[in-house]
């Protein structure tokens, strides 16, 4: 193997994955090109050389030095061919693809279908990569949110009021239960778990009598609207309520030590894997150990186990 491409997502921590792939490759005698835009670029040809140079100072950046889009192009036939023929014009042996359950779908066609040598790295701040413990970018997202959560503390506790803080997550609660974990909070709803807003005022009432003032409850944008929730407090309880939608600022922000150290491993790993002559693989650390899970078993849903850290928030609040 001489040439491998890498294809990104946007996620604090993809950019110290680039820099561990590109530095790990040249230290191989490999050469690197990038692949601009995702499969958008792959499918147009936007493809620049990425070398230990070009890939310094962007260790602590967050979001993508190679950009990113969406491409609905890439999963029709025609698009898929137009790719491949830009792998084959290009020399890329082997590719590199991160980020979350879409990115590694397309590194699963183009493995499984068109025989190319791929390996994916789990890179999502919804950490909903099947049989991935710990995705780059969630710890960032979550510490992201938590700050503003902080914040928003601040104005819930001085003018004794209810916030219902929306977070992001899609299908996944990992950062709605972390974030209400961490941040102290009286209530978490999650897509992993029904919740009756009858519940949840009535739990609000009573600790009003008793002469709680403030609450903040953390919503996961995949089982409801803020608004909505906090509307349905109102009218449950006649308290007054505010909203907070933190939205795309979780996908943004500096990498935390915790992703850039994850970042350098799996990006690592990704090279190692595909000089080995590993493919339609995904890289994972599991208990500090590198291992090689299957693209199909990640693309999968998750199911995430919300309920010792749910249990945990609620004796605590």
């Amino acid at each position: 193997m001489k040439r491998i491409g890498i294809i990104t997502r946007d996620c604090g921590g993809v950019n110290a994955a680039i820099r561990s792939i590109v530095r790990t490759a040249s230290s191989q005698g490999l050469d690197v090109l990038g692949i601009v835009r995702g499969y958008e670029g792959l499918i147009h040809g936007n493809i620049v050389p990425l070398d230990r140079r070009s890939v310094s100072g962007i260790i602590n950046l967050g979001g993508t030095v190679l950009k990113s889009a969406r491409s609905e192009a890439f999963f029709t036939e025609a698009g898929q061919a137009k790719a491949v023929g830009t792998i084959r014009t290009n020399a890329i042996e082997g590719l590199i693809v991160i980020g979350g359950n879409g990115s590694l779908t397309g590194a699963h066609v183009l493995a499984d279908r068109y025989g190319m040598p791929v390996v994916g790295v789990p890179a999502t701040i919804d950490n909903d990569i099947n049989g991935v413990d710990l995705s780059i970018g969630a710890d960032t997202a979550v510490n992201v949110a938590l700050d503003a959560l902080d914040k928003i503390r601040d104005t819930a506790t001085s003018l004794e009021r209810i916030f219902v803080v929306e977070v992001m997550g899609r299908g996944c609660g990992y950062i709605a239960m972390q974030v209400a974990l961490s941040g102290g909070c009286e209530e978490v709803l999650l897509p992993e778990k029904e919740f009756s807003m009858t519940s949840v005022s009535g739990e609000i009432a009573a600790g009003n009598a008793q002469g709680k003032v403030s609450w903040i409850i953390i919503v996961a944008e995949g089982v409801a609207r803020a608004e909505d929730v906090a509307t349905a407090i109102s009218m449950n309880t006649g308290l007054e309520t505010r909203i907070a939608v933190l939205g795309h600022i979780q996908r943004g922000g500096r990498p935390t030590a915790v992703d850039r150290i994850l970042a350098a491993r799996l990006g690592h790993q990704a090279v190692e894997a595909l000089i080995e002559g590993q493919s339609d693989k995904c890289v994972n650390i599991r208990d500090g150990r590198p291992e090689l899970i299957p693209l199909a078993t990640a693309i999968q849903p998750k199911i995430l186990d919300i309920s010792e850290d749910y249990h945990l928030l609620k004796v605590l609040s």
